[in-house]
Order: structure tokens, then C-alpha cells, then sequence
């Protein structure tokens, strides 16, 4: 794909020999209905708001192997959009994407940002986005969604940031939804039924129905094979969120990782005077890691982002 950016950043990859040539620039560049970071040729991340009726998501993700590991609407469930957040506000359904849904509306790119933090390059972008209801274009949320990759040579490594604010002269939003509404993963095919989850304790908590639990931690991680390589992908919590991570997980069916904030059973106010910050991290391996190689990268990636 050419580069016929209306928007686009570039930086050096932080480490190198002394002598030899610099690595390939890390750019974030905004081409056509998507946001690409790339280093050098190579994609890294493809984040996809234009065009997409009810929600913007991360559509394509890579391993440093280069193997993508996102699934983008199948057909059991069109909804899932490979890298989503959703849930419901003031009653409104912005995950199934069904009856009378809502839609979370692209307005702007606050600007795309290259640079290093911690010693590592990065490549952000911020987003606004308008959470409207079915019934008028009036905003019932809204929200300023960062995303950041960092370079480095394993595993890939990005931050989900999630700023919720109320429209002006709105008293409240409700946030609110299923036991799986969050930030959710929907992997390849090739990843469905046949992998294991990782968590720090080494089992999973509580059985909601069918395979699908919920189980608090710092971090839960799948390993499977991504088309004939195995794969694993972490998903990190951050300390400062308003509640502890509660990992919604099931492979039965097809596989499905989401960071939740038991919303279901315990709806959430957003005031003026209350805004609400979620951030996730997520890692993305090629081959099998163990827990300590986990805990170990979830360690750094709380260092990268408290360097924010």
C-alpha cells in the first residue's frame, strides 16, 4: 500500500549498534479508512475508523514474525470486530450491534505522534469519539481513545487508553452491559477450541455458563496456533482503573479474550465531575511463553506506561 497520508509521523527504532545503519523508521500514518503504524515496510497495527457503521476498532495486529492474529466479523457474530471496546450507556446496546444499537461516531484525530519513552520508540495516535444512541446524533458519551505501539524486537506491545467524559450539560452516563461487554479480542480461526489460557494463579475463576469464566488478575494470556505457528497473546491491567480486571474467557465455540469491569452487576456513573480512564496493555508473542516470560513483559509494559 502506498503512503498517501493525510496525516503522518515518523521515528527511529531507539536501539542500535554503535556503526551500524539505523534500523527502519516507525511511522504512524493515516491512509484511506484505516490508521497504519508500520516499521520500516513491515505493518505493526492497522486501526480501522472509516467506513465501519456502528464502531472503529483495531483490525489487523502482528507479531514480530509478522503473523496477523485478529479476526474481523465472522459470520456466527458479524459484531465482532477483531479488537473492540463496547458496552451498553444509558441502556443502550453498543456491542451486538442489533435491533436498535449505538454507534460510536469517528470526529476527529487529535494527531499522530512518534517518539520514545523509557528508552523505547512509540508510535500513538488519539481519537475522539461520539457514542450516539438510535434515536438522534446527539452524543450520550464521549471519548478520547489512545493507542500506542511500542517498538522492540519481542513481543509486539500496545496500550488501549480509554478517556469517557459526559457531553456538555449532561448530568450522567450509566455505563453498564453483559458479563463480556469490554475491551475484547476475537482471534484467527485457526485459534478457536484448540488453545489454552495462561493466568498468574494458573486456573480460572468463576463459571458464568458454558466455558465462559471470569477471572480476576493482573493478566490472562491464549496460546494457539495462528494458521501452522503458535502464537500468544497477554492482556494486561492497569493498576490506576477504576476496578480491577475481570478476564472474560471462553474457546468452546471460537475463542474470545475481554478485559471487563463487572459492569453487568454493577453499573457505572460517569458525572462532569467524574470522568472515568481505562487502560489495557496487550502482548503478542510468536511461539509459546511461559507465565514468568509473561509477568516479566507486564512488568515492563507498567513501566513504559507510567513514563506516560
Amino acid at each position: 500500500m502506498g503512503m498517501p497520508a493525510a496525516l503522518i509521523a515518523v521515528v527511529g527504532i531507539a536501539f542500535f549498534s554503535a556503526g551500524a545503519s539505523p534500523p527502519p523508521a516507525l511511522t504512524v500514518a493515516e491512509e484511506g479508512d484505516s490508521i497504519w503504524i508500520r516499521h520500516g515496510d513491515a505493518p505493526l497495527l492497522r486501526y480501522r475508523f472509516d467506513g465501519v457503521p456502528f464502531k472503529p476498532y483495531v483490525q489487523e495486529w502482528y507479531s514480530p514474525a509478522r503473523v496477523q492474529v485478529l479476526r474481523d466479523a465472522p459470520h456466527d457474530h458479524l459484531h465482532h470486530h477483531a479488537m473492540m471496546y463496547a458496552i451498553k450507556v444509558d441502556g443502550v446496546n453498543f456491542w451486538e450491534e442489533r435491533e436498535t444499537p449505538g454507534r460510536q461516531v469517528h470526529r476527529a484525530f487529535e494527531g499522530l505522534e512518534t517518539g520514545e519513552r523509557g528508552g523505547v520508540a512509540f508510535a500513538r495516535f488519539t481519537q475522539h469519539v461520539d457514542w450516539t444512541g438510535p434515536d438522534s446524533g446527539e452524543p450520550r458519551l464521549q471519548e478520547a481513545r489512545s493507542i500506542t505501539v511500542f517498538a522492540g524486537p519481542s513481543p509486539a506491545l500496545l496500550t488501549w487508553e480509554s478517556r469517557f467524559t459526559v457531553p456538555p450539560g449532561k448530568e450522567k452516563a450509566t455505563l453498564g452491559g453483559s458479563h463480556y461487554h469490554g475491551l475484547g479480542v476475537r482471534f484467527v480461526e485457526s485459534m478457536d477450541t484448540v488453545g489454552a489460557f495462561i493466568t498468574p494463579g494458573g486456573e480460572l475463576g468463576e463459571l458464568v455458563r458454558g466455558d465462559e469464566h471470569l477471572t480476576p488478575g493482573a493478566w490472562c494470556a491464549y496460546t494457539a496456533p495462528a494458521g501452522e505457528k503458535p502464537v500468544t497473546v497477554a492482556m494486561f491491567d492497569a493498576p490506576g482503573n477504576v476496578r480491577p480486571a475481570l478476564w472474560f474467557t471462553m474457546k468452546e465455540h471460537f475463542a474470545y479474550l475481554s478485559a471487563t469491569i463487572n459492569l453487568w452487576r454493577e453499573p457505572l456513573d460517569v458525572t462532569p465531575d467524574k470522568p472515568l480512564v481505562l487502560r489495557y496493555g496487550a502482548a503478542l508473542w510468536d511461539g509459546e511463553v511461559s507465565k514468568e516470560a509473561i509477568e516479566a513483559v507486564y512488568r515492563e509494559w507498567l513501566r513504559l506506561a507510567e513514563a506516560e
